[in-house]
């Protein structure tokens, strides 16, 4: 028997099975399909009688759609539902008889097989085919697909549809979007813009209103066909994908113009600029478009060298400010203003224009478009014309003349000069002094020879400088005459002044946010202050009447001044004394300060580390003695003093002299061997002394004491040997 179905359909197939055995058996039906070279088992009523699938067929047994039903007159079907392919194949019943032993075992007596029937399956076609290949549509358009179902099926069947969406054509199912579903009742999956209609048996229509960008994509139609089963159930016999449809929607550009020009250019630097971008034109002003504004800076090159532009700042969709790396820091100190003016108007402004910031300068208005998803996508960008921001410069410049108001003056006296100050191309400057003096190199306290002294800045503020002589703090004085003349004076000068005097200024223009930004300096000619004296000349020098010393002793070291020329009274000349000590053989290290006497008798020593010590004293006008008590190793090295004459004029104003340095003495520190091996020898000395006595008394008294007995026994032997003998 042959039997033709389709997918999906139920048959049935019978099997008669007769024993005619005395004995009492059992029988074992087995239904098997053959569908290649092998039998393979479907279902079995055991000879103990339990059911039992085959392999593969587990699920469709526990289902229902796989029976074997025993009938009357020794009858056994077979049933199976929902049918397919791999169903199809030539059906056998076989039926084997066993009988139970006397050990309860079973054994197989015979077993007989038959063909019963051949069935073929015949699979449902179906064909799944959108009516439209790839598809343009313009945005705010509606989108219209057709999905066309064509299948051999027969009979009764229903139909299932889904809509996908993806962005990439080869996308499976589980990675695409659903858009919309109609099941096989014709319940059709909840839309707001996309509807699906059933036009007819075999067509679905897929319609998407009001599309955007975001829209485009590709489109497939997934189709299903379900079968009803004898238990009223429904069975998927089949299902198919469409091929991808393109779909590209075309976004609907604004149409307008933009215009840049400067309401405000620069003169000089340090001038506002400011610049205004104009949307004009516009012909679409829904609440869907927004527009935004990026601004650009190109520099300017003579020659023919391209230059790229600079990002500045730009907006995003909601208008926020997003700085690029040119001028992010000025932006954020409010030196460049970016702003929204009107809502077809923004604005550029910098507050103080820097020789910088010349160039060119445009802006680039990006219209954007709001998505059904409110979100903001960029649909056109339109760059106005380059304005140029370029003013012609010329070259600072300064001249500042010094001029002595006293030709001639004599140490105590008032020393006055004053600073006149020309400048051009400088807007509305401001100048800031300072007044320098250049000493001779015999000064110590300045060994470069240039002194800063007192200076006076933009703000009229007065500030001291390296001015530090205590006793004179209020004796320079510096002030602002007119806007460019300034007058310096230096009361009671003294001749450690004497030099080249000088006004160093700086010119400063207005700069951003209120500062000051120098523009360009200015040295003045000098004016020299020489005192004319006739008075005493002095000379330092230094002595010991014994350079080489041992440690431990007493190291003396003689500073002594003389004079030439005028002679003065004790009291009229006074001494800064400073003594110092360099810790080599050669002059080849940093001198290290010993101690110090001013003319007001103060002592000041440094600190030391060694158990030495030290003493500085006036042992006459002219002399200044420096002691080291208990003298070390590392009291030796290139002693010498420094002394600071000051004289009294005849005005009563102490003057200070310039600082006299004396030729150094090496001061040698030895050891004193005698004195460094005396204690040690006479410790020596007496302990093997001591050692000694001690020894002989430890041997008088073993002699003493221990051998006295042995030696009196001895005496008598000889006694009685002489007896002996005698005999």
């Amino acid at each position: 028997m042959s039997l033709r179905l389709s997918e999906g359909d139920s048959f049935k197939l019978r099997c008669s099975a007769i024993t005619t055995s005395l004995e009492h058996t059992h029988l074992h039906v087995t239904w098997q399909i053959k569908s290649g070279l092998t039998w393979q088992d479907i279902l079995s009523l055991t000879h103990e009688g339990k059911f039992q699938p085959g392999p593969g067929y587990e699920e469709r047994y526990r289902n229902g759609d796989i029976r074997l039903d025993a009938g009357a007159n020794d009858t056994y079907w077979l049933s199976v539902s929902q049918a397919s392919s791999v169903d199809g194949g030539t059906y056998r019943c076989l039926v084997s008889e066993w009988v139970r032993g006397a050990d309860s075992t079973w054994q197989k007596i015979q077993e007989k097989s038959v063909e019963i029937a051949g069935v073929a399956i015949q699979r449902t076609a179906l064909d799944v085919v959108i009516s439209t290949s790839n598809v343009s549509v313009t945005e705010r358009d509606s989108l219209d697909l057709t999905c066309n179902i064509t299948t051999d099926r027969s009979g009764i069947f229903q139909a299932e549809v889904m809509w996908y969406f993806s962005v990439s054509p080869d996308d499976t199912l589980s990675d695409a979007q659903v858009l919309l579903s109609m099941d096989r009742d014709s319940v059709v999956s909840d839309s707001t813009l996309i509807s699906l209609s059933h036009i007819d048996r075999n067509s679905y229509r897929l319609l998407v209103r009001d599309v955007d960008v975001e829209d485009s994509g590709y489109y497939f139609c997934h189709a299903a066909v379900w079968v009803p089963l004898h238990n009223g159930s429904w069975h998927k016999v089949v299902e198919r994908t469409s091929a991808p449809v393109s779909v590209v929607v075309t976004a609907l550009e604004p149409d307008y113009e933009v215009f840049l020009n400067a309401s405000k250019t620069p003169k000089f630097s340090d001038d506002p600029t400011e610049l205004n971008c104009r949307i004009t034109n516009s012909q679409d002003t829904k609440a869907n478009i927004r527009f935004t504004v990026s601004w650009y800076y190109r520099q300017r090159l003579r020659s023919d060298d391209v230059v790229t532009e600079e990002l500045l700042a730009t907006m995003d969709a909601d208008w926020t400010l997003l700085l690029g790396d040119r001028g992010r820091e000025r932006t954020q100190n409010g030196e460049i203003i970016f702003s929204k003016k009107a809502v077809d108007t923004f604005s550029l402004r910098i507050q103080w224009t820097s020789e910088s910031d010349r160039g060119d300068y445009f802006c680039v208005v990006s219209a954007w478009s709001r998505h059904r998803n409110n979100s903001w996508v960029k649909s056109k960008d339109v760059s106005s014309a380059s304005v140029s921001i370029f003013w012609a410069t010329q070259d600072y410049t300064l001249t500042v003349e010094a001029v002595k108001l006293k030709p001639f003056f004599v140490a105590g006296h008032t020393f006055e000069m004053t600073c006149k100050v020309s400048s051009k191309n400088i807007k509305t400057p401001r100048y800031s002094v300072l007044i320098t003096a250049e000493k001779p190199l015999t000064d110590r306290s300045n060994p470069n020879g240039t002194t800063r002294i007192i200076s006076l800045n933009q703000d009229s503020v007065v500030r001291l400088e390296d001015w530090t002589d205590q006793t004179r703090v209020d004796g320079v004085v510096l002030e602002k005459v007119q806007e460019n003349e300034f007058r310096y004076r230096m009361y009671q000068t003294q001749i450690s002044d004497a030099g080249l005097y000088r006004c160093v200024v700086t010119a400063w223009s207005p700069g951003g946010g209120g500062m000051w930004r120098e523009a360009v300096n200015g040295l003045s000619n000098p004016i020299q202050i020489d005192f004319q004296t006739s008075g005493p000349v002095f000379n330092v020098s230094v002595h010991s009447d014994s350079p080489t010393i041992y440690q431990g002793e007493l190291a003396d070291l003689l500073c002594i001044i003389t004079m030439e020329g005028m002679a003065l009274e004790p009291d009229d000349m006074s001494f800064d004394v400073s003594w110092f000590a360099v810790r080599s053989f050669a002059l080849d290290r940093e001198p290290i300060l010993l101690a110090s006497l001013d003319r007001r008798g103060i002592v000041m020593q440094s600190r030391r580390n060694g158990s030495s010590d030290l003493s500085l004293e006036r042992i006459s006008p002219l002399e200044f003695r420096l002691r080291v008590h208990g003298c070390e190793d590392h009291d030796f090295g290139n002693h010498y003093c420094i002394v600071t004459p000051w004289v009294r004029s005849a005005t009563g104003v102490w003057q200070r002299e310039p600082d006299i340095k004396a030729k150094p003495i090496f001061l040698s520190v030895k050891m004193d061997v005698l004195n460094a091996f005396k204690y040690p020898l006479l410790i020596g000395i007496g302990l093997a002394t001591v050692i000694g006595l001690l020894s002989c008394l430890i041997g008088y008294c073993s002699s003493r004491w221990c051998c006295k007995k042995e030696v009196q026994e001895t005496r008598r032997e000889r006694r009685r040997l002489m007896s002996m003998e005698m005999d």
